[in-house]
């Protein structure tokens, strides 16, 4: 499944690796709904609907419609300690999407993928955060669906949906710490393994290491399935309301290959194995929201969403299978996240027969505890501003384009060091109707 996955991926040419934004999701699933603020519930977007609710794929007219999209994540995050200063280079993440729908009498149904979203830095190996380890630093989280939505129009009022997705998360993970740090994380250890740790603990240096060099994938992986269901309800002829859930994720344990990940430490110590994220899971989702066409030429939406990050990230586990000396060591980050309440606005004002300008704003609470942040995990921004537009090629052609300014945001971890990240992203989708 891992080679069959990879060879899918490779064969779009894009990554779907991505930087935190409302916790580890995008702010916004296409440009259309990015440029108003993420806010999709109850309005027509596209074949982002799949993504967002599914039901709103029902406010497709009839016949076929494919979407072609791609999108641009510009982080910016840094990392201190005194005068010690790390910025990330990781600063580029690009992401794909597509989607196809066909509306035949009531019913609309179609196939997308979609970049869901994830998080990462990289930090160099002569960077603070190194601990003198002379190897780089850094984290890189994707996670995408490919999701088989279908809506119902049950009644001229109501439109009822859902999807099925195939969800896989990937990661790549080089991670240093001090030995007394990296026996706080121990949980539990077996085996000769087990009989070396008490030795580390004195270690300027430990690392964890896993990381399969590519672009396209990341060293542990798994797959599993998810679901949402949604529904739009057209309350008079100029008001919709909108209501979505979306399921916490079935996913495996994400594991490396047998031989592909390192334990290491100061003084040479270094061994190779297997290693297993265990029970990583999206968390659920619910989210409530109106569309307002107040004139025939200016629409307003407002979302409200509840994000059940508690559910899901209350610690990042972790076991080390040893391949050469024997034994296994399980680990433990700590990350106690909270439940994260979204609120997305936006407006779009149809200029011309051709061209709509959309604008947005999207915010959140920091799910992450400031005693528990992580300079390679740092999912902290709170607000988005956008901007965008659409523009009508022919009668059956389109283009859409958002850009969002995400302010910096900093926090001091427990740790002692502070993080502090911004954000600028751009999406661009072509559209094309049969």
């Amino acid at each position: 499944m891992k080679r069959l996955t990879a060879v899918a991926v490779a064969t779009l040419a894009l990554p779907f690796s991505a930087q935190a934004t409302n916790g580890m999701l995008l702010e916004g699933y296409g440009p259309i709904s990015a440029a108003m603020g993420g806010a999709a519930t109850a309005v027509e977007n596209g074949l982002a609907a799949a993504a967002n609710n599914p039901a709103t794929l029902g406010l497709q007219t009839a016949g076929a419609r494919l979407d072609l999209a791609i999108g641009h994540l510009g982080p910016r995050v840094s990392s201190s300690a005194g005068p010690m200063v790390a910025d990330s280079g990781g600063r580029a993440y690009v992401m794909p999407a597509l989607g196809y729908g066909r509306r035949n009498g009531d019913l609309t149904y179609g196939v997308a993928l979609f970049a869901q979203g994830g998080m990462g830095t990289d930090y160099a190996s002569n960077s603070f955060l190194a601990m003198g380890s002379g190897k780089e630093v850094r984290s890189e989280l994707g996670v995408g669906r490919l999701i088989l939505p279908l809506a119902w129009q049950a009644s001229p009022e109501l439109v009822i949906g859902g999807s099925v997705d195939l969800v896989w998360s990937t990661l790549d993970l080089r991670m240093a710490a001090s030995g007394a740090q990296l026996g706080q994380m121990v949980t539990g250890a077996g085996g000769n393994l087990a009989m070396a740790l008490p030795a580390l603990g004195g270690a300027p240096w430990a690392r964890i290491d896993f990381s399969d060099g590519s672009s396209f994938s990341g060293e542990a992986f798994s797959t599993g399935f998810a679901a949402k269901l949604g529904l739009i309800y057209k309350a008079s002829p100029t008001l919709t309301l909108g209501a979505s859930w979306h399921s916490k994720t079935s996913l495996r344990d994400m594991k490396t290959g047998k031989n592909a990940a390192s334990l290491s430490a100061f003084g040479g110590f270094a061994d190779a194995g297997q290693l297993t994220v265990q029970d990583f899971q999206m968390p659920q989702q619910f989210a409530l929201g109106l569309g307002w066409q107040a004139t025939p030429a200016l629409l307003f939406a407002l979302d409200v969403k509840h994000v059940a990050w508690s559910d899901v990230m209350q610690s990042f586990k972790m076991r080390y299978v040893s391949s050469g000396m024997g034994g296994e060591v399980s680990f433990a980050l700590p990350q106690q996240w909270r439940d994260q309440t979204v609120m997305a606005m936006g407006v779009a004002w149809k200029a011309s027969p051709a061209l709509t300008l959309r604008a947005g704003y999207n915010s959140d609470s920091n799910p992450i505890p400031d005693s528990t942040v992580n300079p390679l995990f740092p999912a902290t921004i709170r607000k988005h501003y956008s901007l965008g537009f659409g523009y009508e090629l022919s009668e059956r052609s389109g283009i859409s384009a958002a850009v969002t300014r995400a302010p910096k945001v900093s926090v001091q971890a427990g740790s002692g060091v502070s993080i502090s990240h911004s954000q600028l992203n751009a999406q661009l989708m072509f559209s094309q109707r049969f």
